[in-house]
């Protein structure tokens, strides 16, 4: 919180406390666009300000949540709500605006209202643009958003150019093996399939696989030991439920792709049908655990010496001592 005086003012312009609307003489240093007469007044709105902040991140985390389920007309009340409260606390050039406008924007891609999500995106963009402090985080979800939208509109090239901008900042942020940089590989692997570019798309939904397999058993490894502990799993041992929405729609989207497929890879569907077995045992959804798990076990007893089979047969049997 900065000091301000009256003769700091433009000439015309009165600077009024948020709360009272009497002569201000603090500014908020945070956002720079609230005024409030005392220290007192300024406690008191920040309290309703961190109790918007908290909305803004429920909101969007139900509507993140409804976009990987392919609810798109759902998801919208969400992102609006976290726009709305978004301009109330930070103004309305705030690069804080950028992660609803592109809830929003995806939202209206998946509802095919190309328009709208374009106007959305644009000015996501043009936030970004005029804010040299924006992080790698904003743009790699940004360009990923823009991929989206120009796969919509069949621009299949320009679609892809934005999506290795997403997978590169994805890249730098987390990890070229992360879980959220696994996103930008998925959405190039559908673009390719389409351009039927059926080797690139197949590496790349290879890697997918691979990279929420290994999460997905790292984090059944860290169940294990809190369960012997008689403690729960840390925040970081566990996934969000946008997270499990995700994975569900990427990998159960996979998994149909390899056995659709002319000539199905049995390591390939049983890497899929694995990987959401353990997704579904994290969920605690005992009966998708026993259907993708016998599937998984089906593919692998198929391949001589297969390194999953044992795996899902242990898998199998702890859904099994879970549910006696």
């Amino acid at each position: 919180m900065s000091e301000i005086t009256p003769l700091a003012n433009p000439r015309g312009v009165k600077r009024l406390c948020e709360l009272c609307q009497r002569p201000a003489r603090l500014q908020c240093s945070h956002c720079r666009v609230t005024y409030y007469c005392d220290s007192d007044h300024q406690g008191a709105d920040w309290v309703g300000i961190h109790e918007k902040e908290q909305l803004i991140e429920l909101s969007r985390a139900t509507a993140q949540k409804k976009l990987f389920e392919g609810k798109h007309q759902e998801a919208v009340p969400a992102a609006l709500l976290s726009l709305r409260c978004c301009v109330e606390i930070h103004g309305t050039s705030a690069l804080q605006l950028v992660p609803s406008y592109l809830l929003l924007a995806e939202a209206c891609t998946g509802l095919g209202n190309l328009t709208q999500a374009e106007e959305y995106l644009c000015r996501a963009e043009w936030t970004v643009l005029k804010k040299a402090e924006c992080s790698r985080r904003l743009r790699h979800t940004l360009h990923r958003s823009l991929g989206l939208l120009h796969a919509a509109k069949g621009d299949l090239e320009g679609a892809l150019e934005h999506l290795a901008s997403d997978v590169y900042y994805a890249s730098e942020e987390f990890g070229s093996d992360h879980i959220v940089t696994s996103g930008g590989y998925f959405h190039m692997a559908n673009v390719f399939f389409r351009q039927n570019k059926m080797d690139i798309a197949d590496s790349l939904y290879t890697e997918v696989t691979a990279i929420w397999h290994r999460h997905l058993s790292s984090l059944l490894e860290a169940h294990e030991r809190s369960s012997s502990a008689l403690a729960d799993p840390p925040p970081e041992h566990s996934l969000s439920e946008a997270q499990q929405a995700e994975a569900q729609q990427v990998l159960g989207a996979i998994l149909d792709i390899r056995e659709q497929a002319p000539r199905p890879d049995p390591t390939q569907t049983a890497h899929a049908a694995h990987a959401l077995a353990l997704l579904h045992f994290l969920g605690t959804d005992a009966p998708k655990v026993v259907e993708f798990g016998r599937k998984a076990l089906r593919c692998s007893q198929l391949v001589p010496d297969c390194g999953l089979t044992e795996p899902i047969e242990r898998l199998l049997q702890l859904a099994e001592s879970r549910s006696a």
